[in-house]
């Protein structure tokens, strides 16, 4: 499945060359910005693709640039390197997936008025949507997780620190407000609930595919109230 598929739309990326220090992508992008935006997504669509078929030491370059219909130079007129391309990539897709989390717990409050709780519960759901229409990029992201030898670790490090902190946010309110206890590990929380989401959607994509979404977030939703919110008294 394409990044393009997966991102359902949304462009993202790194910084455009020749950009002002500080200037976001609008105001850095020449006349020819949408353009170039659609070739770094091809190339997205490409690298996620190959890398998740036979590895990023076994990729090449010039495999990205087939796979992305483009010429060898098109690559490095985007990316430095194919490095670079991977870490780009990690930070645009780790990006949309906080995005995604953070506005289906503000739906959760904000709109629906629900609880904290609520919130979490949302953003399972919200997660195993994202993974269920990203699952190479999940997978690249979860593998990479474990290797400490890569040369993007401290990127890895900062975009997993996004998603983890939009988790945290919501615990630190439930906390706040009396939903859960004070004694709670919010870091350590925040972490295992997205590890949770993670791995049992690939686990669920790999080797459930027959169930629902709807019938993995149930089983989610039970352990998170189970787990995580107070237990109610009889």
């Amino acid at each position: 499945m394409s990044v393009r598929t997966e991102h359902r739309g949304r462009h993202g990326g790194g910084a455009v060359r020749g950009a002002a220090p500080g200037a976001g992508p609008e105001a850095a992008a020449p006349a020819h910005g949408p353009r170039r935006g659609a070739t770094r997504r091809k190339l997205f669509d490409a690298a996620v693709t190959l890398i998740a078929e036979q590895g990023f030491s076994a990729t090449t370059v010039d495999e990205i640039a087939e796979r992305a219909g483009v010429a060898k130079g098109t690559v490095y007129y985007n990316f430095a390197s194919k490095n670079v391309l991977y870490e780009e990539l990690l930070r645009d897709g780790i990006d949309l997936l906080a995005a995604s989390l953070r506005d289906a717990a503000d739906r959760a409050v904000r709109a629906d008025g629900g609880t904290r709780v609520d919130a979490l519960d949302a953003m399972i759901r919200a997660g195993l949507d994202f993974i269920a229409g990203s699952p190479s990029l999940t997978q690249l992201y979860v593998a990479e997780l474990w290797r400490t030898n890569r040369v993007w670790q401290p990127t890895l490090q900062s975009v997993r620190g996004r998603a983890v902190a939009v988790v945290e946010d919501v615990l630190r309110d439930a906390v706040e407000v009396g939903e859960l206890t004070e004694e709670l590990d919010v870091p350590l929380t925040a972490s295992a609930l997205l590890g949770m989401v993670l791995v049992a959607a690939l686990d669920w994509l790999s080797f459930q595919p027959h169930r629902s979404v709807e019938d993995v977030h149930a089983s989610l939703s039970r352990l998170l109230q189970g787990r995580v919110s107070p237990l109610r008294a009889d």
